[in-house]
């Protein structure tokens, strides 16, 4: 029945009323100047579709070609606005109005919806990452089958693919539209995607560069991350997508947790403070002169994650795996991770995302429930947000969490951390019982069907206080409000000669520099940075620049070699007069066996690049080995290039947490005794080579290191002394990093979270504490603790 029954109507109400534009069933009227709307045809290659301007300031519209849409014509004080007959009946219904408030749109057409397309609402789809293929059968099974209209657009930001895939998609749900299934468009999604340096997205690409979440904490300034909220999220929007899975705004109070660079750093209230800005400028629409107008079409609704905050995972391990599932409070300050998240749902944010974790207390008991489950299966942690903030925005789980370990649909990756006996239905429900909305990365509606009658006994049994058609009804109108308050169902297209111009627009890049440079850190200059303005041509110079040979993992596993200099060769080149670097060994398989450092007696100065140390991927497992029986071990995860034992006095002999064993007895996580396994120790083997290289000259060459970083670091105690300047970037090109460190850009970034004197005074700290770790003091006696960081006089930046 795709629109037989519209098309009728259509053609009835051109007879019947005026309200219909045009009364022709292929044509639209033409506009008689700026007191009508207007329409065009708009074609990007693949789909063509029709963009209507209303008059003073009205809502812009557009429909696809296929769609069997028309107009419906109103007057007011003059002028002749334009909506959307998307149901085909000929009057304009109260959710087709955009005149109307979008929350009453939301309800009005919530109460339309059957379980099915509620069910699909519930859905977010798997990652999406190759946009070049276009509308593929497995997308149009999903978005038939199982009405799912939640699609995570994980492939790169190159624009002419990304627009033609979100339009073609778009045109598609349109044509599924029937007189029982009311039109719903698909709202596309993103993680971030404009770190200057690494995204799994494909890095920067089209879109500006900025520095990562920790660098844009590192320059103490909520107002460049309300800005950059405003570029972001008109070039997201250029892009198709009305929905950012982000910010990432977990409290960064254990250094060791890999994912600290998508955080705001350590301090609770500039983390606050962050969070509420960059959900303010991704959501609201600015009218050309700067003025706000809410939300818009220029809006980009957020998903603040990940509640109620991932930061403390018992040693830093990370809960995207089996190795960090369990997060612990041995410091009872929960309220301070809880607090960031406060700050962002009173700014408004549309959508929230739970963390993976099993949320325990300073014995290993649920911190908040009765039950040792995941935060989404923990309706005492979901009711946090839901009935102490009185929060009703979407809540989607993170992806896989119905998912048990060895799932092949994953990667053998799932996170149904303490659910793994409950069946997949089972798991549905207890989720949705908890206040939870949508399900990360599941595409399949069969699990919500079942879970709705689930639901349904329960409530017959009087177990539960609703109905399923009233709870699934909540979920419905929360979700549709997220796509009515960006104007998806108004304007669902993308011009792609209008998104050419906007993404990457010169604005927006310029922005983006001057937020990279404004977060690079100064830590030491010892006479070795000279940022007078004669000072900065280095264009005769000859430096060398130490390379190194080691294999990275990759995000999912498995690995690669990576060989070279330490910094990028060909930026490198644009600045020095000559670069040199060591002379390589091979081996037999022709990977580096030896480096040997060049001669340096006319070599004018030694710049180093080093990035954190690596115990691994966030997907990899890290701190964990699983034996031959299927126990575990475990080890520590180092903040320190060379091999550490953690057998120092500090660390803890008995995890705080730990699974269930057969035998009803828990687990012992402890690494006490084992040894690190961090892949990057070519790093400090680089710079301990270049620095003999410079004693074995015998002249006074400066050696300048800069640090690329992605968490907290106890290194400066293995190379600060033989170094004469640190320079610190957080995910920012070495471009600009060698701007700051050749003194051509002045250092501006402080430090957003704290450099530990030592990883036995990291054991001693606890993992739900922030600047609770004795910083690392140097030789000149400046100490690398939160905030800190020199400007170019070498004085302390206050």
């Amino acid at each position: 029945m795709r629109f037989t029954h519209f098309k009728r109507a259509f053609l009835l109400a051109c007879a019947t009323s005026l309200m219909l534009a045009g009364c022709s069933a292929d044509t639209e009227p033409p506009s008689d100047g700026a007191n009508k709307y207007t329409t065009r045809e708009v074609n990007d290659g693949v789909t063509t579709f029709t963009i209507v301007e209303n008059p003073g300031g009205g809502t812009r519209l557009s429909y696809g070609s296929q769609a069997g849409f028309k107009l419906i014509e109103e007057q007011k004080d003059g002028l002749t606005y334009a909506f959307k007959d998307m149901n085909g009946n000929g009057k304009l219904d109260t959710w087709e109005d955009w005149r109307v408030s979008y929350e009453a749109r939301a309800a009005d057409l919530a109460s339309q919806l059957a379980v099915d397309q509620i069910s699909g609402l519930m859905l977010f789809s798997s990652h999406e990452s190759a946009p070049s293929d276009g509308l593929t059968d497995a997308q149009k099974e999903y978005l038939s089958t199982s009405y799912l209209r939640n699609v995570l657009a994980a492939g790169s930001s190159d624009v002419e693919p990304m627009v033609t895939w979100t339009n073609a998609m778009q045109a598609y749900v349109e044509t599924l539209a029937s007189d029982g299934t009311p039109y719903v468009p698909v709202n596309f999604s993103s993680d971030p995607r404009h770190d200057a340096v690494s995204s799994y997205t494909g890095f920067a690409q089209a879109t500006s560069g900025w520095p990562s979440f920790l660098g844009l904490a590192a320059t103490f300034d909520p107002d460049t991350v309300l800005q950059f909220g405003r570029y972001a999220s008109e070039e997201y929007r250029a892009l198709g997508l009305a929905n950012a899975l982000s910010p990432q705004i977990d409290l960064a109070s254990d250094p060791r947790w890999s994912r600290i660079s998508g955080t705001f750093g350590e301090d609770p209230e500039m983390a606050a403070q962050m969070a509420a800005n960059y959900v303010t400028g991704f959501q609201t629409t600015y009218a050309a002169d700067g003025t706000k107008l809410g939300w818009g079409q220029g809006s980009v609704s957020t998903v603040i994650k990940h509640f109620p905050g991932d930061g403390a995972s018992e040693g830093g391990r990370e809960s995207h795996t089996e190795s960090g599932k369990y997060e612990v409070f041995p410091g009872n300050n929960a309220d301070a991770h809880v607090s960031v998240f406060e700050a962002a749902m009173a700014a408004g944010a549309g959508g929230m995302m739970t963390n993976y974790s099993i949320t325990t207390d300073g014995a290993g008991n649920s911190l908040y429930g009765d039950k040792l489950v995941g935060t989404a299966y923990d309706k005492a942690t979901i009711d946090i947000a839901r009935v102490d903030n009185n929060y009703d925005g979407v809540i989607v789980t993170d992806w896989m969490v119905t998912t048990p370990v060895g799932d092949p649909s994953f990667f053998g990756l799932g996170m149904a951390w303490g659910a793994e006996s409950l069946s997949l239905e089972e798991r549905h429900f207890e989720i949705l019982k908890s206040g939870v909305d949508q399900f990360g990365g599941n595409n399949d509606m069969a699990p919500i069907k079942a879970a709705f009658e689930l639901w349904q006994k329960a409530y017959a049994a009087g177990e539960l206080p609703i109905d399923a058609a009233t709870r699934w009804a909540q979920t419905g109108e929360r979700v549709l409000t997220n796509l009515f308050s960006v104007g998806l169902y108004d304007n669902p297209y993308q011009d792609l000669q209008e998104s050419l111009k906007i993404v990457g627009n010169e604005q927006a890049v310029k922005a983006g520099l001057d937020a990279q440079h404004k977060s690079v850190v100064l830590l030491k200059n010892d006479n070795a940075i000279d940022y007078s303005v004669s000072a900065a041509d280095w264009s005769t110079k000859k430096v060398y620049i130490p390379s190194t040979s080691q294999q990275v993992s990759s995000m999912f596993g498995g690995s690669s070699w990576v060989e070279g200099t330490t910094i990028n060769e060909a930026t490198a080149a644009a600045y020095f007069g000559e670069v040199v670097t060591d002379v390589a060994t091979l081996d037999a398989e022709g990977h580096v066996a030896a480096y040997a450092a060049p001669d340096l007696s006319d070599v004018d100065a030694v710049i180093i690049g080093m990035d954190n140390p690596e115990n691994g991927s966030v997907m990899s497992n890290a701190g964990m080995t699983t034996n031959e029986d299927g126990t575990h071990s475990f080890w520590p995860l180092s903040l320190q290039y060379h091999p550490y034992t953690a057998d120092g006095s500090n660390v803890r002999k008995t995890s705080i947490a730990g699974n269930t064993l057969p035998n009803g007895s828990k687990e012992n996580r402890s690494y006490f005794g084992a040894t690190s396994h961090v892949q990057n120790e070519a790093f400090i083997l680089a710079f301990e080579r270049a620095a003999a290289a410079v004693e074995a000259s015998g002249r006074d060459i400066p050696i300048i290191v800069v640090l690329r970083i992605a968490s907290a670091m106890v290194i400066p105690a293995e190379f600060e002394p033989d170094a004469d300047a640190i320079v610190v970037g957080f995910s920012v090109t070495d471009e600009v990093l060698l701007n700051v460190a050749l003194g051509i850009t002045e250092p501006a970034g402080r430090l957003p979270i704290g450099m530990p004197i030592s990883m036995d005074a990291v054991e001693g700290s606890l993992e739900d504490v922030q600047k609770d770790i004795e910083s690392y003091k140097d030789s000149a006696g400046n100490v690398y603790s939160y905030g800190f960081g020199l400007d170019s006089s070498g004085n302390p930046i206050r």
